[in-house]
Formats: C-alpha cells, sequence, structure tokens
C-alpha cells in the first residue's frame, strides 16, 4: 500500500476538522522544532519542513504567516512545555534545602534529556533581540516560576535554612543563567572551566558545582564545598579547542 500523500492544501469550502487541524499543527511544530535546533532560523527551510511533517508548503503558511512566526510558535511550545513540567513538581512537602536542590536539578535535566532546548534558547535570544513584535510569552509566565521559587526561599528563612534576604525573581534568574549555561553558552562555559559541558562526564560536574554554587548562595549555615571535581572525573580539554 502507497503512503499517503501531504496533506492538501485548505480549501475554505471543506476545512479540516478540529482533529486533524492539530494533529496537523502538531506535526509542523515537531519537525520546526528539530529544524530549528539543527540549523537556526536561518538554515532552516519551510520547505523541508513541511516534506517531514508530510504536508505542502502552502497549507504551513496557511497555519503560520511566515516561519518566523513558525518560529516563535516553537519557542511558544517549548516554553509552556518546560513551565508545566516545572510547576508539575511536588516541593512542598519537602524540606527548603532539598526542595531547591530538586527544582535546580530538575531544571539542568530538561536541558540534559532534550538536546534541542540549548539550541532554541540560543536562537530564541537573537530573535527575541531583533524581533520585538514577537511578544515574549515566556514573559508572561515567568511570574509563576518566581512564584514557586519565593514560596522555597520563604519557608527555607523561617527555619533557618535560608538567608532572609533573597530576592526570589532575581534569584531565579541568576541560577537559571547559571544551570543552564553549559548548554546555552557552550563553548564559553567549556573554554573557562577546562573541560566538555555536553560530554556525559562534564555535565555531570556541571550540573553538581552550578547546584551546589547556587545552595551556597542562600543557605543560612554550612555550605557545599565547590572544589573542582577530580581531574579523573572530568575530561580535559585544551581552550582553543572547547566544542562548539
Amino acid at each position: 500500500m502507497c503512503p499517503p500523500g501531504p496533506d492538501p492544501a485548505p480549501d475554505v469550502d471543506t476545512p479540516a476538522s478540529p482533529s486533524r487541524k492539530r494533529a496537523t499543527i502538531g506535526r509542523l511544530l515537531k519537525e520546526a522544532r528539530q529544524a530549528f535546533s539543527e540549523k537556526g532560523l536561518a538554515g532552516a527551510r519551510v520547505d523541508d519542513i513541511a516534506r517531514a511533517a508530510g504536508v505542502t508548503k502552502q497549507l504551513v503558511y496557511h497555519y503560520f504567516n511566515s516561519k518566523e512566526q513558525l518560529f516563535a510558535s516553537v519557542l511558544d511550545e517549548s516554553a509552556q512545555d518546560v513551565l508545566a513540567d516545572l510547576l508539575a513538581l511536588e516541593l512542598d512537602h519537602l524540606p527548603p534545602t532539598q526542595a531547591l536542590r530538586v527544582l535546580l536539578e530538575h531544571a539542568f535535566d530538561q536541558y540534559r534529556h532534550d538536546p534541542t532546548l540549548g539550541s532554541l534558547a540560543q536562537e530564541g535570544l537573537r530573535f527575541h533581540e531583533h524581533n520585538a513584535q514577537h511578544a515574549n510569552r515566556f514573559q508572561a509566565r515567568a511570574p509563576a516560576l518566581v512564584a514557586q521559587m519565593e514560596r522555597i526561599l520563604l519557608r527555607g528563612a523561617q527555619c533557618g535554612e535560608f538567608r532572609p534576604d533573597i530576592d526570589a525573581r532575581l534569584f531565579y534568574a541568576a541560577s537559571a543563567l547559571l544551570t543552564t549555561g553549559g548548554f546555552t553558552n557552550r563553548y564559553t562555559v567549556s573554554a573557562v572551566a577546562g573541560f566538555d559541558t555536553t560530554a556525559p562526564q562534564g555535565v555531570a560536574a556541571w550540573r553538581q558545582f552550578s547546584v551546589d554554587f547556587v545552595l551556597a548562595a542562600v543557605l543560612a549555615g554550612e555550605r557545599p564545598s565547590l572544589q573542582r571535581p577530580a581531574a579523573d572525573a572530568v575530561a580535559c580539554i585544551p581552550s582553543a579547542h572547547a566544542p562548539r
């Protein structure tokens, strides 16, 4: 049996059913996510994305007015998935220090287990800097993440585990930049750290160090050691040959 051909271009007299439309858009976003993460906004081609999704190029432009709008939709979906995953964590029953560690490690592991996130984050920064007309919807969702962090910090301060003078919004921003830096700015971080932060051993080393570093900033009592990982724990690299 021959495989089904691409979806026909939509006809105003015979619109696609809602379920079929959702399925088609879902395929488009999945293929677009992969293409943009591998080739960037400039390098990805709508023709290739349409072909991979099994639809026509015309249908892509029917649902998304431009390649930029398609990319913005990919970023929005990615941000929504990341946000929902973090907010689903059950942390209120954990001691504050453990809750903060679980949150930070889980956020790190989102990038660890999904290689497209780091590339999309890099490309998204450039995109939003030069395309102000496309709203960055993550900004509207960020307060929920800050509120989650604020609850942990407040509980920690009340029981004496954390310093009481931590601004949750600034702390979350700084911790996110630090923990994900090995993925979103892997060339610089790897070059300075002296090991490949994208290799399995390097990822584990950066995960431990960055999370411990963030915890050390808020703990009121004993703080974790911030020693460099043992030489045999990571593969050192010449600074001139850090991964790109």
